[in-house]
């Protein structure tokens, strides 16, 4: 078996709570991360870099930039940098986070 496959839908069930996303790992400088949406909306937030959003299975529930946009399993919405975005209740499903992280991952030497 490949060490490098990840069954995402299976991953984020057995995460121990919705909404708490697990880093999977890095390339270059973006994270990418899965989690778990249960039912419940998440507060506004916004970010100084974009992000990525992947709906893996189930149906992301989103308002960004005051626009409410749905998407579906196997669809990705792109949230640019300083927009504020929530997820709306009802969101289900395995969602897929590809983001820029701080400080890229340290290599030995």
């Amino acid at each position: 078996m490949n060490v490098n496959v990840v069954d995402l839908p299976s991953t984020a069930a057995e995460l121990p709570d919705a909404w708490s996303s697990l880093l999977l790992g890095n390339i270059g400088r973006a994270g990418v991360k899965v989690l778990r949406m249960d039912t419940r909306g998440t507060a506004p937030e916004s970010h100084d870099t974009a992000e990525a959003l992947l709906v893996v299975d189930g149906q992301l529930q989103l308002i960004a930039d005051g626009i409410e946009v749905d998407v579906r399993a196997g669809e990705m919405y792109l949230i640019e940098a300083g927009v504020v975005h929530a997820v709306r209740p009802g969101s289900t499903g395995t969602l897929v986070i590809i983001e820029h992280t701080p400080h890229p991952p340290q290599t030995s030497a």
